[in-house]
């Protein structure tokens, strides 16, 4: 195995000037040394370097993958400004084919024997998949420099330095969160335990750090104000963030991976006010989830707005809307939801009742309205639906059916694969129907769809207003 200094480095090619970083600039993290061997993937060999420059090594961690049948994947991280040069060795046998997704990037490397390389002008979270390998693929986060780290000395600043930090809350490994408090993960430490915000307003959880294998990786409850940016969760038990009856959350630069039952991606009930922006997540459930009331969270869900990401759905759904509710009154309302600019890079799922890699299913007394998709790109899946809206009773997770689905916008979408079932819209009865449903300027395989039979799409009861536009 080669060797690493455990200290952090910054290597600067052109000398910061004045208060801001120079044009190339790269920022690496040691591994902590707790982890070094065991968290170490040697599938590549993986080094970055501004045009021109010394090649500088990364740590290629180990990630688990895919429920189905867990698999070892390879994930590292670095922070850069400017041009970066990447180069890739597969420590494993020769190259005949890689994929660097998401393919709307449209980066192409340049192969030779084993070695892989390719530039990055801007901050991308990628995948490279040799010889279509989507189970033991490197995945590479090269993100923005940080700006304004905080002062370990700030007596409102959490700062967990280098190393691996274990919870002191015992049991449960929860690392608590105050009110006005800045948690901070540098990039070369690993947190044992999951950070808990209850009843707090006004937190932020940042760096470039990693919290390992927690329960949940930020658990939200009744707060109010709360942003998370820049961090990786790797491994959960179950989700990566859980969200419950609070507003004003912020997500952005997120990378998530799980692998076990119920290990959900960014899961919110009874929350609003939401922006996510810019994260990654690959999950074995569903990647992100927007439910009213469950458990011990009530109210409406509004006013979301998630753009600019890549979901990966090992398991069940990229993005699921509607499926939990209150039961004991009239109903929640989920509304005014966009998706925007994101890349699906897979969908997989056996169970008829989950499937869709949009999916909205109204149950337990929801009404769900005012949902766009807009600028989606669905590459490959291997088993789904590309659209699946319904009004249902799921006796395995509800009590009642859903109020009714109204105005869905399904707008500059393209699909380009096979291995999809046909998509479906489905109301539940006279009282409880889907109405008003457009599809803009769909595209399947590079043909545009302008009626159901070339979207594939099977229009079921209680459904009226579907319109195909050109």
């Amino acid at each position: 195995m080669k060797k690493f200094s455990f200290v952090f480095v910054v290597f600067v090619c052109i000398m910061m000037a004045g208060t801001g970083f120079a044009q190339d600039s790269l920022v690496t993290y040691d591994v902590p040394r707790k982890l070094f061997y065991s968290m170490h993937n040697d599938d590549f060999t993986v080094q970055i370097r501004n045009p021109g420059g010394q090649w500088m090594d990364l740590y290629e961690y180990k990630v688990q993958v895919d429920m189905d049948r867990v698999q070892e994947a390879s994930m590292v991280y670095f922070d850069f400004s400017g041009t970066v040069e990447v180069k890739i060795r597969k420590n494993n046998g020769l190259v005949n084919t890689v994929d660097i997704r998401p393919l709307s990037y449209e980066i192409t490397p340049e192969v030779k024997g084993n070695i892989i390389q390719f530039t990055l002008d801007k901050p991308r979270n990628i995948s490279v998949e040799v010889d279509g390998d989507r189970l033991h693929n490197l995945h590479l986060f090269a993100q923005s420099i940080e700006e304004n780290r905080p002062d370990p000395n700030d007596p409102n600043v959490v700062y967990f330095g280098p190393g691996v930090h274990e919870a002191p809350d015992k049991p449960g490994d929860v690392f608590q969160v105050k009110s006005g408090q800045t948690v901070y993960i540098h990039g070369g430490a690993a947190i044992r335990g999951k950070l808990l915000c209850n009843n707090v307003k006004n937190v932020r959880i940042i760096g470039r750090g990693i919290i390992l294998e927690p329960e949940r990786g930020v658990e939200i409850r009744f707060s109010e104000n709360v942003e998370i940016d820049g961090i990786h969760v790797v491994n959960p038990k179950h989700y990566t963030v859980y969200g419950g009856q609070s507003r004003g959350l912020k997500i952005k630069n997120l990378t998530s991976f799980s692998c076990r039952g119920w290990s959900d991606g960014i899961d919110l009930m009874s929350c609003s006010d939401v922006e996510i922006d810019g994260v990654f997540m690959r999950n074995s459930d569903d990647c992100i989830a927007i439910y009213a009331h469950r458990w011990d969270f009530y109210g409406d869900a509004r006013n979301y707005k998630i753009s600019n990401s890549i979901l990966w759905a090992d398991i069940a759904h990229p993005t699921n809307i509607g499926a939990h509710g209150n039961t004991e009154h009239e109903g929640d309302t989920i509304e005014n939801i966009i998706f925007s600019n994101i890349d699906i890079l897979e969908h997989d799922e056996d169970d008829p009742c989950c499937l869709g890699a949009m999916a909205i299913v109204a149950a337990d007394n929801n009404l769900v309205r005012n949902v766009t998709y807009e600028n989606i790109r669905v590459e490959d899946i291997q088993e789904g639906r590309l659209f699946d809206l319904r009004v249902l009773n799921n006796p395995k997770y509800n009590t009642k059916s859903g109020r009714s689905i109204e105005n869905i916008r399904f707008r500059n979408i393209t699909y380009n694969g096979s291995g999809v079932r046909p998509s479906r819209i489905k109301g539940y009865n006279k009282d409880r129907m889907i109405n008003g449903v457009t599809f803009e300027n769909v595209t399947i395989n590079g043909e545009k769809v302008t009626s159901p039979e070339e979207g594939d799409i099977i229009i079921g009861d209680f459904v009226k207003n579907v319109r195909f536009k050109k």
